[in-house]
């Protein structure tokens, strides 16, 4: 039996799979169940707000929500939803995800988002197995 999906991992684009794969591998080492979503808070905003919206009651703990360049993602989902958000920035763009990083850890007060390395899809991965573990 696949174990429950407990971690939601959003991104903006079907090309940043790739980037987040080692998160995958991270979980699926840890025996955590996790669904992978493609979903822009910039070029779908009212299917990324339901899916933070309805995050919790579809049974999801964590939310991983990767982004690069602007990186709204992380801010938006943790605008809707009462669950832990894990910001990870991604390496892509001119300024090779350091523009990422700033926005993500510069979200406004009350949008808590947690953030890890640029490009570190694991660290993302092992820092929500240890939050579902706290």
């Amino acid at each position: 039996m696949a174990p429950k999906k407990e971690v939601l991992i959003v991104v903006g684009s079907e090309s940043d799979r790739e980037r987040v794969a080692a998160a995958f591998k991270a979980l699926d080492e840890a025996g955590v169940g996790y669904e992978f979503v493609v979903s822009s808070a910039h070029r779908n905003p009212d299917q990324t707000s339901e899916l933070a919206k309805n995050a919790r009651k579809n049974g999801y703990r964590v939310v991983i929500a990767a982004a690069g360049l602007a990186a709204a993602l992380p801010g938006f989902m943790a605008s809707l939803t009462d669950l832990p958000v894990i910001g990870l920035p991604l390496e892509v763009g001119p300024l090779a995800g350091v523009d990422a990083l700033y926005a993500t850890v510069q979200v406004p007060p009350g949008c808590p988002v947690g953030t890890v390395g640029i490009g570190n899809a694991k660290n993302a991965a092992l820092l929500a197995v240890r939050i579902l573990k706290a």
